[in-house]
């Protein structure tokens, strides 16, 4: 059986460059924070450094609005008519996004306002714990018939979720955890996404089938939900050792689908 998916390991504009127009149904975008500025935070009770690497270092506001601006043309190419592009952020970089989304012609559907009931505590004690994220949904332009799974959202099964009622409409604020130890097996990444919040996505904006697109795929989690509800996936991503992580995690997954069907 042909394996679902396929990861590139590179930069992500380089790879997008060689891919042919209106290819994917579906992008979801975790861009650098730009947070890698020798600050301290608390993580499993410890304090550790918030530097997760020069891929997350920023080069002022200027170029960090290009950077973001770049990416995000460069996926709306390659995006299909009627396809959608999730972008998840906080402060430091979501404004960003956004205000370059709509430059680039991007329309707004939502932000959803991702609630960590189990946020790490802040060490500073001098303002608020950040304990949510920020996700941008926006189809390709305002005509785009984009796909919204309605009845999916409003019957589906989240237990987790205590805000989500029983076959109530899903609202725009979810309160899902951070990644369970059991998704970490294969290892960690610094800012991997819960299993659950991508499954969300992925069946809130997809069909079965579709394809769906992650250009800083990290742990592959963006793939993991692709495999686990029917759907194929591409992941990009320029440090060697997050490609190796996200591809035994995706094979992993696959292997599972096989065994159960």
């Amino acid at each position: 059986m042909t394996k679902p998916y396929r990861l590139y390991c590179g930069d992500c504009l380089a790879v997008l460059s060689d891919i042919p127009n209106d290819t994917f149904d579906m992008i979801f975008a975790d861009p650098p924070y730009m947070l890698s500025n020798g600050g301290i935070t608390c993580q499993n009770g410890k304090v550790v450094s918030v530097n997760k690497g020069n891929w997350d270092k920023s080069n002022g506001f200027e170029q960090d609005f290009e950077f973001h601006k770049t990416w995000l043309s460069a996926c709306k190419r390659v995006l299909k008519q009627n396809g959608t592009l999730w972008v998840s952020g906080t402060y430091h970089s979501i404004y960003s996004c956004g205000f370059a989304m709509q430059l680039l012609g991007y329309h707004i559907l939502n932000d959803v306002c991702w609630f960590k009931p189990n946020a790490s505590p802040n060490m500073s004690c001098r303002y608020f714990t950040a304990s949510h994220e920020t996700l941008i949904w926006a189809r390709k332009n305002k005509k785009s018939k984009h796909i919204f799974n309605y009845d999916a959202m409003k019957n589906g099964d989240f237990p987790q979720d205590f805000i989500k009622k029983p076959h109530t409409q899903m609202r725009s604020v979810w309160a899902i955890g951070t990644p369970k130890a059991s998704e970490k097996t294969f290892g960690k990444h610094p800012t991997q996404k819960p299993l659950d919040l991508l499954k969300r996505i992925v069946l809130a904006s997809t069909n079965a089938g579709d394809l769906i697109l992650d250009p800083f795929m990290g742990s592959g989690t963006t793939g993991v939900a692709a495999i686990e509800t029917g759907r194929k996936f591409v992941g990009i991503d320029k440090v060697a050792d997050f490609v190796e992580l996200a591809d035994k995690r995706l094979y992993s997954a696959f292997q599972k689908t096989i065994t159960e069907n």
